[in-house]
């Protein structure tokens, strides 16, 4: 489709839906999730990014402005999942002993259903500002998660599993860049199940299409407490990601011993979250799920497959979008479909060699379902949303530790 021509209305939407895609690229399930999402009572606009495909509660890709409701499972179990760049002062030429490199950050960041030994030390990464009162707000979330406060303290600082990953990537000017993509691990989905299955139960909530589009309303103690522990487990997130790119910055310095390692700024965004944010001149509570927010001059990162790499980009501050972007690449095969696809005779073998070429990465059967074919290609994504965003650099992955 020619991208001049985006956004295009969704057909058949109740409420304004304004989609970077075309409606034949998007699976017929993730337009009917949309036009659900588009009926809802409270709801003010959606909007759909090009990396939009079919997803739990919501769909993954879209941006949910309602008033004065909140649905819990569009922001969905991984709250407050996002990404996190650094630039460094290397260039790809200094790059060396790569699979040591991978061991060494495997070493350092747990991944998959792991957590650290013992808690990690904050405050002699310099990483403790608000710490304690972080920690001290535990004792007012949900009753069912108390018990996982110990696990919540050792996992903060770890990958997870599925599409999360750490990478060392190249720019277009050769420049070495560490990235990362996690969420809010176990605390986030036990806060997240346990608000969801309260709303289902809402009276205002029983004749909804689809109910898991059930919300919370504002002035009601059921919102009140979504509220808190979302914005909590948000900053979880914010602040793991935070924890797990020192630890890698840390790794990345020893492994280069005798060099002067220094690093820029960090981005760290959220990519699944709510905000409060002022649209068309009202207060909305904005869900961004699978997108980022894309105001005037804000940086983000948006990673594709592990054979694609990530884009850094800037926002342009857009209002059509609500100021927002896409998160990635999007998928375009399920998990399940991408293995079957990809396994072959040989156990995927051949698939993972022609894919992801020489990238340095694990290279069993655990990763078919993130290779590159399972996803949209990330080039065509950015160029559909070149009014959102403008490009900073690309990034080209040299080295992937998946979950």
């Amino acid at each position: 489709m020619d991208t001049m021509s985006l956004p295009v209305t969704l057909r058949g939407a109740s409420a304004p839906t304004l989609m970077w895609a075309a409606e034949h690229e998007i699976e017929p399930a993730a337009l009917t999730q949309l036009r659900n999402i588009a009926a809802l009572p409270w709801v003010h606009g959606v909007r759909v990014m090009p990396d939009v495909h079919l997803g739990k509660g919501a769909t993954v890709g879209s941006v949910i402005a309602m008033e004065q409701a909140v649905s819990p499972s569009a922001v969905g179990v991984d709250i407050g999942c996002g990404v996190v760049a650094v630039r460094t002062n290397l260039v790809e030429e200094d790059l060396e002993r790569l699979p040591r490199l991978r061991s060494a950050i495997e070493a350092a960041v747990p991944v998959g259903f792991g957590a650290h030994e013992e808690a990690v030390n904050v405050r002699a990464l310099g990483l403790d500002r608000g710490w304690d009162r972080f920690w001290a707000q535990f004792r007012t979330l949900h009753k069912g998660a108390q018990s996982l406060e110990s696990k919540a303290h050792r996992q903060m600082g770890t990958l997870g599993g599925g599409n999360h990953f750490i990478e060392v990537t190249v720019g277009q000017d050769k420049s070495v860049w560490l990235t990362l993509h996690s969420g809010s691990r176990n605390i986030g989905k036990v806060l997240a199940e346990a608000h969801i299955a309260i709303a289902k139960e809402l009276p205002h909530n029983r004749e909804l299409p689809d109910r898991d589009l059930a919300v919370f309303l504002t002035g009601t103690p059921e919102m009140d407490a979504y509220r808190r522990d979302l914005w909590w487990a948000q900053e979880y997130a914010l602040r793991s990601r935070a924890v797990m790119m020192e630890l890698v910055k840390r790794a990345f310095a020893r492994h280069f011993a005798g060099r002067d390692v220094t690093f820029d700024e960090t981005i760290n965004v959220h990519h699944n979250y709510v905000a409060e944010e002022v649209i068309d001149g009202r207060t909305m509570l904005v869900t961004r799920k699978g997108a980022i927010r894309a105001g005037r001059g804000d940086l983000a990162l948006i990673p594709g497959s592990m054979g694609t790499g990530s884009y850094v980009v800037r926002g342009l501050g857009n209002d059509a979008s609500f100021q927002s972007a896409s998160h990635g690449a999007g998928r375009r095969l399920s998990r399940n479909k991408a293995k079957a696809l990809f396994a072959g005779d040989d156990n995927g073998r051949s698939a993972i060699a022609e894919q992801i070429g020489k990238i340095e990465s694990r290279r069993d059967a655990g990763i078919l379902d993130e290779l590159p074919g399972a996803y949209k290609d990330l080039h065509s994504v950015i160029e559909a949303q070149s009014d959102l965003v403008e490009v900073v650099q690309h990034l080209q992955t040299v080295l992937c530790v998946k979950g």
